[in-house]
């Protein structure tokens, strides 16, 4: 199986993505010489971690009949102050918010993402420090 997605230079330092049929725009801080279109595409790794455990905690957790009134997933990133600039580690904050939510069914949710389901999770782990916690609001 095989996944392709397209950047296209879209003048200075901004550039469209076409990922899946839909476009991100992303672009470079002014003081970079970009004019601040759209995001820089490192976040985009936590945004990638982020939406795939999600996705898979959202999926698992309908599957336990668990319901939530809100759910919010932060990750964030440790980020080298040298060249190349690189994560070295990222830390998933997983916000939940419901009636009587178990919190051992939210951990096992959780662990099931991580640990089974998320190919994010699963690169992510072989390169940094990939650590987790769970708020119930």
């Amino acid at each position: 199986m095989k996944e392709a997605v397209q950047v296209k230079w879209a003048g200075n330092m901004a550039f469209e993505a076409d990922v899946d049929n839909y476009r991100i725009m992303l672009d470079a801080k002014p003081e970079q010489g970009g004019l601040d279109k759209g995001p820089r595409p490192k976040p985009l790794m936590m945004v990638a971690l982020a939406g795939c455990t999600s996705m898979d905690v959202v999926s698992i957790l309908k599957k336990m009949q668990i319901e939530l009134d809100y759910f919010n997933t932060i990750v964030e990133g440790d980020l080298t102050e040298e060249h190349p600039k690189h994560y070295t580690a990222m830390h998933i904050i997983y916000e939940f918010r419901g009636k009587d939510l178990p919190y051992n069914r939210l951990q096992r949710a959780i662990e099931l993402s991580q640990d089974k389901y998320c190919g994010v999770s699963a690169v992510y782990k072989k390169i940094l420090s990939l650590t987790y916690e769970i708020k119930i609001l």
